[in-house]
C-alpha cells in the first residue's frame, strides 16, 4: 500500500469551507475494519489533552494505522497542518433498540477563533443503514456560533444528512459543524471512533494549491443550503470568504464584491 499522503485540491478545501465536512467513503481497508470491533469492544486508553500524535498513539498501535492511512493523513495535513495534537478520542457505541437520539448541537463553541479550527475525525467501521441511525450533519452549520446545546430544541432543518456509509468511511468535520448520533433500531451495536485534532501550525495553504484560482474554488464557497434564509443565510458566505481569507493568505480574495464593499473605510487610509 503506497504511503505517499494524498493531499487535498483547493477545490476540496473550499468544500470544507463551506459545507463544514468533508467524506472520505471506504477508504479503510476491511482487515482493519474487522480488527477496529474488537478493538473497540475491549476499550481505548485515555488520551491527555494536546498530546501529539506519536505519543497518543504508539507505533503499531491501531489508531496510528488508521491516521497514518494516506488518504486519511493527507487530508488530515491539509486541514490542520503537520504534527497535530489530540484534544481527544473517543468511541461512541449506540446499542440496538436504543430509544432515543442525541440532540442536535456542536462540540465546544466556546471556541470562537475566527483564523484557526480543530478537525474532528469520524470513523465507521462497519456500514451503516439508515435503521442504524447514523450521525445527523447540517451542511453549511459550523460558521454559524451558537452555543454548544442551543440548537436542541431543533428536530429537523432542511438539507440536514443523515449518515449512510460503507465500511471503512471517515468524515472530517469543522468543529462547529451542528450534529447529533440518531437513535439505532437495527439488532447490531453501531460504534463510531472520534478523534479530536489541534493544529499546532498556521493552517495556510496546507494543500494542494496547483487549482486554487480554479472556478470550482469560488462555486463551492458560494453554494447555499436549503435551511438558510433568505437574507441571513448572506452572512455564511460573507464568513466564509473571511476563513478563506486566512487560509490563502489573500486579504483580497471575494466573492461579488461583499467582503470588500464593507471594508471599504476610505476616512482611515486618510489618515494613515
Amino acid at each position: 500500500m503506497s504511503t505517499t499522503r494524498h493531499h487535498l485540491t483547493s477545490a476540496q478545501v473550499a468544500r470544507f469551507v463551506a459545507h463544514g465536512f468533508l467524506r472520505l467513503d471506504a477508504i479503510v481497508p476491511q482487515e482493519m475494519n474487522d480488527e477496529a470491533l474488537g478493538v473497540f469492544e475491549a476499550g481505548l486508553p485515555s488520551v491527555p489533552y494536546g498530546t501529539p500524535v506519536p505519543t497518543a498513539y504508539p507505533e503499531g498501535s491501531f489508531s496510528r494505522r488508521l491516521v497514518e492511512l494516506p488518504a486519511v493523513a493527507g487530508a488530515l495535513e491539509s486541514l490542520v497542518g503537520p504534527d497535530p495534537t489530540v484534544d481527544h478520542h473517543f468511541v461512541h457505541i449506540r446499542e440496538p433498540r436504543e430509544g432515543s437520539a442525541q440532540p442536535l448541537h456542536a462540540d465546544a463553541l466556546i471556541d470562537l477563533r475566527p483564523d484557526a479550527f480543530d478537525v474532528q475525525l469520524m470513523y465507521y467501521p462497519q456500514d451503516v443503514t439508515a435503521e442504524m441511525g447514523g450521525t445527523l450533519i447540517v451542511p453549511g452549520s459550523h460558521l454559524r456560533r451558537t452555543n454548544e446545546s442551543d440548537t436542541g430544541r431543533y428536530q429537523n432543518l432542511r438539507g440536514q444528512t443523515r449518515l449512510t456509509c460503507p465500511a471503512g468511511t471517515v468524515v472530517l468535520l469543522h468543529h462547529g459543524i451542528w450534529h447529533g448520533g440518531r437513535r439505532n433500531d437495527s439488532d447490531r451495536i453501531r460504534f463510531m471512533y472520534k478523534i479530536r485534532f489541534n493544529p499546532t501550525v498556521p493552517q495556510v495553504r496546507l494543500w494542494d494549491t496547483a487549482d486554487l484560482d480554479s472556478p470550482a474554488v469560488g462555486e463551492e464557497l458560494g453554494r447555499g443550503f436549503p435551511w438558510y434564509e433568505g437574507a441571513t443565510g448572506r452572512l455564511e458566505v460573507h464568513n466564509r470568504v473571511k476563513l478563506w481569507r486566512v487560509l490563502t493568505a489573500d486579504p483580497h480574495f471575494d466573492l461579488d464584491h461583499w467582503a470588500t464593499r464593507i471594508t471599504n473605510r476610505p476616512a482611515l487610509r486618510s489618515h494613515a
